[in-house]
């Protein structure tokens, strides 16, 4: 590297996106004729009640999540693939340890008081309020923490109690009289597939998609999550593998206290 100094803003200027995977894409020899996909069916025309009822039982069906995930980040910075490990405990708190060959590299904790980052390999240690700007600083993802925590259990971070219209198979729920989020449920059954928040000109601001749902235990899980900031130009595709849902998770996983050789700094340093 090029001095602890230096070194130490580029570790921090680089959250979650900080280890690249190399893909060897031009493979030898004849690749076998894939079979044509299945058709699929038209998703039914759901009720009202129906849609309403379902995210309300999905809201208390999934509490907590662990789980190994593949990430692929492409952003203006260019694109960047990793293996994330997340543990979730809804509504506030959340552990993000991105790995690599030779371990872990980056260990981001945030709850209700605080984020922390931790940078190993750097001995850097950065620490903030855990507010909706220092938490995109490490998760590329402009939401306040308890809807970064729906988003990653595969739950549209929607106000269910807010009104709502229905057009389709599509809600539309409204915030001080204007609309704000619009869910869609368009497989056969009435989970959502697309979520997207819209700002004050009426414009979709945020999107995710929510696709390749198993049955587990706790309900219907999507197991691919692809999230988008159209202004900012951002996609996060987060695949998950095997996920583990609704056990019990220690609180201690959650925070982070700074080792004795860590050089703290602000979390300012880290780009957004």
């Amino acid at each position: 590297m090029i001095g602890l100094a230096r070194r130490t803003a580029v570790a921090a200027r680089q959250p979650l996106t900080f280890f690249a995977v190399a893909l060897v894409l031009g493979l030898g020899g004849c690749s076998p004729v894939a079979p044509p996909p299945a058709p699929q069916l038209p998703a039914p025309q759901w009720q009202s009640n129906q849609l309403l009822e379902s995210m309300a039982q999905r809201q208390e069906q999934f509490r907590s999540l662990r789980a190994l995930a593949q990430v692929d980040y492409a952003g203006p910075e260019g694109k960047h693939g990793f293996q994330e490990a997340v543990v979730v405990q809804r509504p506030d708190q959340l552990r993000l340890e991105t790995l690599s060959l030779l371990g872990t590299i980056l260990i981001v904790t945030a709850n209700g008081s605080e984020i922390v980052g931790y940078h190993p390999r750097e001995g850097v240690f950065v620490r903030g309020a855990a507010t909706k700007e220092n938490l995109q600083r490490y998760t590329q993802i402009p939401l306040n923490l308890e809807e970064i925590t729906m988003l990653l259990m595969g739950l549209p971070p929607v106000e269910a109690s807010a009104p709502w219209k229905q057009q389709g198979n599509a809600l539309t729920f409204s915030s001080n009289g204007s609309e704000r989020d619009v869910l869609l449920f368009e497989s056969q059954q009435p989970v959502p597939t697309v979520w997207q928040r819209l700002n004050e000109r009426g414009e979709v601001e945020l999107a995710a998609r929510f696709s390749n749902y198993v049955m587990t235990p706790a309900g219907l899980f999507p197991t691919q999550i692809t999230f988008e900031s159209n202004m900012q130009k951002k996609k996060l595709e987060i695949r998950y593998q095997e996920p583990d849902l609704n056990t019990a998770i220690q609180a201690e996983l959650f925070s982070q206290q700074k080792p004795a050789h860590a050089q703290e700094v602000p979390i300012e340093a880290v780009g957004g």
